[in-house]
C-alpha cells in the first residue's frame, strides 16, 4: 500500500491527530491497522517471547519481557513502522526541528501477571539537551493483545508535556489507555507515562515503535541492529528510516557519501566527498562561490 492508497491519510486527519498531540500529549487512533494483521505478527514473535527471559532491572520491569530488532523478527513489523498515517504525523510533529526523522526503536513488550507499575518517566530524558522548547521523539504503542486497566495498559498523564519536565510525578492519577489490537496510541517524548500494573491473570503484549529527530543518537542502535547485510534487503524508504541516509548538512556520512552507498555491492575503494546541504545552505554557498569567482575575474582583468 502506498501513501496515496492509505484510507485514513488526509491532511485533515493528520492535522486532527497532531492537534490532539499538541493539546493533550497523546492521541489514540482506532483501527490504525486491520486487526487481522495482528495474529501474523504474534505468531512470528511467539518463539522469541518464549525464549526471552524477564528483564533485569526495576525500570524495565522484573515481570516484563522485552526485545528489539523487530524488523528482523517478522516481515509484518515493517507494516507498523511504515504505516503512512503514523509517519505523516511523526514528520509533522518532529519536522520543525530536523531535516528528516529516524527510527528510534522497535521493541516487543510483555507485561506478565504480578508486574508492578513502571516508574513514571518521559522518554525525552534519554537525551541531555534542553527540554520544553522542542520535541525529540514520538512514540507509538501497538497492542498485540487487549490493553485493559487491570492487565497493564499504558498509563499517562494528559497535559504533562506542558508541565515542568524536572517536576516530580503529579499527585493526580494517570489515565490508563484501554484499547484493542489494531488501534495505536501515539504520545510525545515529553509526555509522562509508564506501563501499568498487571493485576490480572493474562499477559499484556504490545509493540512500541518510536521516531526521533534525525540528528539524534537513537535509543536502539539501528546500524548494529540492521547492518548493511540486512538493510540492503529493505525497501529504500525503510532503509533510510533506520539510518541509511544523511541528515543534511552532511551528518552521518561515510567517506563524504550518503551511507546508503553501503547497501550496494560494488563500493569503490576511493570516493569523492559530495555535499549534502539544505536548499538555503546550497543557495548561500553558490552566492559565496560566485562572489569569489567574480572578484578573481576582476583582479585578472585588471
Amino acid at each position: 500500500m502506498t501513501v496515496h492508497d492509505e484510507p485514513l491519510l488526509s491532511a485533515t486527519t493528520v492535522e486532527r491527530h497532531c492537534a490532539a498531540l499538541k493539546r493533550d500529549g497523546y492521541c489514540v487512533i482506532p483501527g490504525a491497522i486491520s486487526a487481522d494483521q495482528v495474529p501474523c505478527l504474534n505468531r512470528d514473535l511467539d518463539p522469541r517471547f518464549e525464549q526471552t527471559p524477564f528483564c533485569d532491572g526495576d525500570f524495565y520491569g522484573r515481570r516484563t519481557k522485552r526485545f528489539g530488532s523487530l524488523l528482523k523478527r517478522s516481515p509484518h513489523a515493517a507494516k507498523l513502522v511504515m504505516r503512512p498515517l503514523v509517519l505523516a504525523i511523526a514528520e509533522r510533529m518532529l519536522g520543525p526541528w530536523c531535516d528528516s526523522i529516524n527510527l528510534n526503536l522497535t521493541q516487543a513488550i510483555e507485561i506478565h501477571p504480578g508486574a508492578a507499575a513502571q516508574y513514571p518517566h518521559r522518554d525525552q530524558d534519554m537525551w541531555q539537551g534542553p527540554k520544553g522548547g522542542l520535541e525529540y521523539l514520538l512514540n507509538v504503542m501497538w497492542p498485540l493483545s487487549p490493553f485493559t486497566r487491570d492487565n497493564g495498559a499504558t498509563r499517562l498523564w494528559p497535559g504533562s508535556h506542558r508541565s515542568d519536565p524536572a517536576a516530580p510525578p503529579p499527585d493526580e492519577p494517570p489515565l490508563a489507555i484501554e484499547m484493542a489490537p489494531g488501534s495505536a496510541l501515539l504520545f510525545l517524548g515529553s509526555t509522562l507515562h509508564g506501563g501499568g500494573e498487571n493485576i490480572s491473570t493474562s499477559v499484556r503484549r504490545g509493540v512500541i515503535v518510536s521516531y526521533c529527530l534525525g540528528w539524534l543518537k537513537p535509543f536502539e542502535n539501528q546500524w548494529l541492529a540492521y547492518p548493511p547485510a540486512v538493510a540492503r534487503y529493505f525497501p529504500p524508504e525503510l532503509a533510510a528510516l533506520v539510518g541509511y541516509r544523511q541528515h543534511r548538512p552532511n551528518l552521518g556520512n561515510v567517506e563524504g557519501q550518503c551511507p546508503s552507498i553501503l547497501l550496494r555491492g560494488d563500493i569503490p575503494d576511493h570516493l569523492a566527498a559530495t555535499d549534502a546541504l539544505r536548499p538555503e545552505q546550497a543557495d548561500a554557498l553558490r552566492r559565496y562561490v560566485a562572489e569569489q569567482e567574480a572578484a578573481r575575474a576582476g583582479l585578472l582583468g585588471g
